[in-house]
């Protein structure tokens, strides 16, 4: 029996994009997934009328117009723009960081040059920021920081401030205007038809085996291939040799409540170290879904262990020199390729990985 041209190991969107360019390609394809379903952690699911984000929101926004263009070979958008709303003891602020946050948190503050001079004010004593509360501190002064970002972020890292990278604050927008529209990208919106019914028109074609976890039997998938794409997390692929690389992970609770709209808003950020959740995500807003009932999910951040989903990486210099041992070992091997925000241990927003991935099949 002759041997495929490619095995790939995931069905995430790294995955999905080279199966389907692959196959389209010519070459032949099989497809393995850990999970019951297809999509990795952008799976979306049908419940009561509502498209429900089971592993946390995505709204998809670009600057590519290649990969706008490309997406939409498989689905059609709305006009969806993220406005997000911090609460801190029950006031809510606006994010990303704008006017409308900084004339809430300081009174009689509608102007940019009075929001910059407390800013200024309050920043001083930071140099070169060396870690994420420097780094925030600096960007948007103290009280914002110890309101707005401290507790968020150590209940979602699991770390000290003081502990993490200060370009992880580098994603957050600083703006001083009253534009709340949380990206920048000229490109937003959420496919109407859900993620899951991407998913399904990129892999229409494609041979996919589901519960399967390649790493138990590498060997016997090996030799049905020409060649693989991994996608699945870096460490685990090498037995962990040089250790485990540290990730985000986070529980998700979903509820189906019986009243027509909870937050009146698509996500909603809680602050305070205090309370264990770091936000409430209500489905229905993303698409403007008409119903009597409504979908909220709860996100608790959790302690990452390797029976956990890992979700984003900790890009920190110790975890950052971990990995690059570790690339070493992956630019090695022969039959072997690696892709995607686990296999690349990078912050990858969801155009960068089709980014990524196109780029990958361009090369092969």
């Amino acid at each position: 029996m002759s041997k495929i041209d490619y095995l790939i190991v995931g069905s995430g969107l790294f995955g999905a994009t080279c199966a389907h360019e692959l196959r389209r390609a010519g070459k032949t394809v099989l497809v393995l997934e850990k999970r019951k379903h297809l999509g990795g952690n952008c799976y979306s699911e049908k419940r009561n009328g509502i498209d429900v984000h089971m592993y946390g929101p995505h709204i998809f926004h670009t600057s590519n117009k290649e990969v706008w263009n490309w997406i939409n070979q498989f689905t059609e958008f709305n006009n969806f723009t993220l406005r997000p709303v911090a609460v801190y003891k029950n006031e809510a602020y606006s994010l990303p960081f704008n006017m409308w946050t900084f004339s809430k948190m300081w009174k009689g503050v509608v102007l940019p040059e009075q929001a910059l001079k407390i800013i200024k004010e309050q920043s001083q004593h930071i140099g070169t920021p060396t870690n994420l509360e420097e780094a925030a501190i600096k960007a948007v002064g103290t009280d914002v920081y110890e309101k707005l970002i401290k507790g968020y972020t150590e209940k979602q890292w699991q770390k000290s401030c003081t502990q993490l990278p200060a370009s992880i604050v580098k994603r957050l927008p600083v703006r001083y205007n009253y534009d709340n529209n949380y990206f920048n990208d000229p490109y937003q919106g959420i496919p109407v038809d859900g993620y899951t019914a991407i998913f399904k028109k990129l892999l229409n074609k494609v041979p996919i085996k589901f519960n399967i976890d390649y790493l138990l039997d590498t060997e016997r998938w090996n030799n049905l291939a020409k060649k693989v794409i991994y996608t699945g997390p870096i460490d685990r692929y090498f037995n962990f040799c040089y250790g485990n690389l540290e990730y985000k992970s986070t529980k998700f609770q979903h509820r189906h409540l019986l009243c027509e709209n909870w937050q009146g808003t698509a996500m909603m950020n809680f602050t305070e170290s205090e309370i264990p959740f770091t936000r409430i995500v209500e489905h229905k807003h993303f698409l403007g879904q008409k119903t009597d009932t409504t979908w909220i999910t709860y996100e608790y951040p959790q302690a990452y262990t390797r029976d956990t989903d890992p979700m984003y990486p900790v890009n920190d210099d110790l975890n950052n020199q971990k990995y690059e041992r570790y690339k070493e070992l992956a630019d090695s091997q022969d039959k072997v390729l690696f892709g995607g925000r686990l296999a690349e241990y990078k912050y990858y927003d969801m155009d960068k990985v089709i980014s990524s991935a196109l780029n990958m099949v361009k090369n092969l």
